[in-house]
């Protein structure tokens, strides 16, 4: 089975249209949150998860907009992106998205968080002490997270107290060994923060078990001029050109 990982769409409908052209065939879709927030089309990246997804995480910056947590734990911008993605989102689609859960297992192999198994909503899992920690708070071989913009993974040998940090390049492909557990983020689709500005995705094959990660370009200036047009946060739309 060929599994396309997505996070952190954050709104961003020109990047989520080009991975999926890129990502060619693929038998499912998982998304690990923050569909909506920061950017400017969220209906249409929520209509897009409703056809391709099966499995579907929700994020906090999809929580501040559908106002189930506060946004008082955001920044000024963030914070006005959010009531703004928020007023926008048809009733069907905030109906679709409220019972969204921030993490859960899938296929007994996998699991998912939009943040990390320990703190679904809120931790920034980045460094190798967080995910020796994380490792009690679940049993599957394989963790995707999102939540940092980062596209990066984590392998824990099995017996050991440390985890190698793999930061990889454009189709990295990595093996998913069974004498190890791992952390994957595929990165973020619509904002990624690890100054590569082009959008971020992963593809898991399950029949080799691999796992690849994926870059590409897409039209910045677009999303750029669709948030200048809903008068968006200037900070957010200087950043998706700096990868930052």
């Amino acid at each position: 089975m060929r599994i396309l990982i997505l996070s952190d769409i954050h709104s961003n409908l020109v990047a989520l249209e080009t991975v999926l052209a890129d990502a060619g065939s693929f038998d499912t879709l998982w998304c690990l949150g923050d569909t909506i927030g920061y950017g400017p089309a969220p209906n249409e990246c929520i209509e897009l998860m409703q056809q391709h997804a099966t499995i579907m995480l929700t994020g906090n910056h999809d929580l501040a907009c559908l106002g189930k947590i506060s946004l008082d734990d955001f920044n000024p911008d963030a914070r006005r992106a959010n009531l703004w993605n928020g007023a926008q989102l048809k009733p069907a689609n905030r109906e679709w998205m409220l019972p969204l859960s921030p993490a859960r297992s899938a296929n007994n192999r996998y699991y998912l968080a939009h943040g990390s198994p320990r703190e679904p909503i809120w931790e920034y899992l980045l460094m190798p002490s967080q995910a020796i920690a994380n490792l009690e708070w679940f049993r599957e071989p394989v963790c995707f997270i999102g939540h940092s913009h980062v596209q990066f993974a984590f392998r824990c040998p099995n017996g050991e107290e440390r985890c190698e940090r793999i930061m990889p390049d454009t189709n990295t492909q990595i093996v998913l060994n069974d004498d190890a557990r791992y952390f994957i983020n595929p990165g973020s689709v619509g904002q990624p923060r690890d100054h590569d500005p082009r959008a971020a995705y992963a593809i898991l094959d399950t029949e080799t078990n691999t796992l690849t990660f994926k870059r590409v370009a897409y039209d910045i200036q677009r999303t750029q001029e669709q948030m200048r047009r809903y008068g968006l946060p200037a900070a957010l739309i200087y950043r998706l050109s700096v990868g930052m």
